[in-house]
């Protein structure tokens, strides 16, 4: 059997990254060379994401750029999966015919077969279902060696007016507790230290299984095993239990950090999105939240220019934020994706107008975080240190109120080496452009 090199370029979420892990490690084990670097590959897997019109064009935008390589001979074969393919693939044929093949979001595993088509001069496509889309695969995990991500489920059935995602990665499916706590226990031994739990709604895990499981109970089981942080991404307001809270307030590994997508604040506005609950409930549960937890560190999503949004709804919204002092926020335009209930909606915000209002919840968030960096300053914090900066001139890391990727950093000095991965306390003594600096305790 012939052996290819495969390039993988993964877009998106972390959720589709774990799907790219999995297609690599199926390439690797089938003898073909897997690797980053798309330039001299045989074939180019670009995983995608198409969940909103920016993820789209930074799809389409990638794949230009691997038909570049095509054209100049630097590339054989562009393979192009998940959610792009999966929403658009009559387009994908018409207008991208460097496209050689399209695996959907039900066909992950057929990624080695895929590549074999590709180099045997075959225009290979692959549509499986979404509904069951194999989620118990060994991962090339490409995270660094401290940090890795534990995707509980796939997909999601919570409908939301303006998201698409149901249509492209199907249903609620919830692994079983065994396989997790089996791809779990292979992470501590490869000495991950930061286990971050993700979902499209990580708070409904086992509740399609009909078997007992729950959040609860699996982060219970998570907790035994040796990480040092367990971190949650996302948990749904309106699916978050006492017991939950309790689990989370009681276990000392679970980071106070909890992600809440609201999205809005309004009440009218949260029932055309068709979220399942009000502004009383979502402030009753960030109050049960902070008396059980005064450090939590709450992070949301919210959307601005909903259909039937008008200055009255996004002011509430406002006055909400400045209420709450939510630490961390994404701030995202609405955007109109065709075959949802909100694209359709009367009363549509004019984009320019949406893109202000996104403008000013950006900036007034920024204002709060930045009184939240202020009131750290002389603490002394838990630091996961990810290595050297030599741009910086000192190292950097991230506390227990900073998610991978998304969120602010810390810069500190050290009078020795700090390894990338190991835990140390920093005093925090100033803000940088948003990021906390410091100096090492000891």
């Amino acid at each position: 059997m012939n052996s290819y090199t495969v390039a993988f370029v993964s877009l998106g979420c972390a959720k589709n990254l774990v799907n790219t892990e999995q297609m690599m490690a199926l390439c690797r084990d089938a003898g073909f060379t897997v690797t980053a670097d798309p330039e001299g590959a045989d074939v180019a897997v670009l995983n995608t994401c198409g969940f909103i019109e920016s993820a789209k064009s930074e799809a389409i935008d990638n794949i230009l750029e691997l038909a570049e390589l095509k054209q100049a001979g630097k590339l054989k074969k562009l393979l192009v999966a998940g959610c792009l393919s999966q929403r658009y693939p009559d387009d994908i044929r018409a207008e991208l015919p460097e496209v050689d093949g399209l695996l959907g979001t039900g066909s992950y595993t057929d990624v080695v077969t895929a590549v074999r088509q590709l180099m045997a001069g075959g225009r290979p496509e692959f549509f499986g279902d979404i509904h069951h889309t194999y989620e118990d695969g060994v991962r090339m995990v490409t995270t660094p060696p401290y940090t890795a991500y534990l995707k509980i489920a796939e997909g999601c059935s919570n409908g939301c007016a303006f998201c698409v995602i149901p249509r492209l990665r199907g249903r609620y499916r919830s692994r079983s507790m065994d396989a997790l706590l089996a791809e779990a226990e292979g992470l501590a031994r490869r000495g991950v230290k930061e286990l971050i739990v993700i979902a499209q709604d990580i708070t409904r895990y086992g509740w399609d299984r009909k078997d007992g499981t729950s959040l609860a109970g699996l982060l219970r089981e998570l907790c035994k095993l040796p990480f040092h942080w367990i971190r949650l991404h996302y948990l749904y307001p309106e699916a978050v239990t006492d017991e939950l809270i309790d689990v989370i307030a009681r276990e000392k590994k679970i980071v106070h950090y909890l992600d809440i997508p609201i999205q809005h604040a309004n009440d009218g506005i949260l029932k055309a999105m068709r979220r399942r609950n009000t502004r009383a409930e979502i402030e009753a549960l960030f109050a049960r939240l902070r008396a059980a937890m005064p450090d939590v560190v709450i992070r949301t999503s919210l959307i601005c220019g909903l259909p039937g949004e008008g200055e009255a709804e996004f002011e509430e919204l406002c006055e909400f934020l400045k209420e709450q002092k939510l630490q961390r926020a994404g701030v995202f335009q609405f955007s109109p994706e065709e075959g949802t209930l909100a694209a359709a909606m009367d009363h549509q915000v004019d984009p320019e107008v949406a893109a202000r209002r996104v403008e000013l919840v950006v900036d007034l968030q920024s204002r709060i975080m930045d009184e939240y960096n202020e009131s750290r300053l002389g603490t002394c914090v838990e630091v996961l240190c990810e290595g050297y900066d030599s741009n910086e001139g000192c190292y950097v890391g991230r506390t227990y109120a900073d998610s991978v990727d998304i969120d602010g950093r810390v810069l500190f000095t050290a009078a020795g080496l700090i390894p990338a991965g190991e835990f140390v306390w920093v005093r925090l003594t100033g803000v940088s452009d948003g990021d906390l600096t410091g100096e090492i305790e000891g």
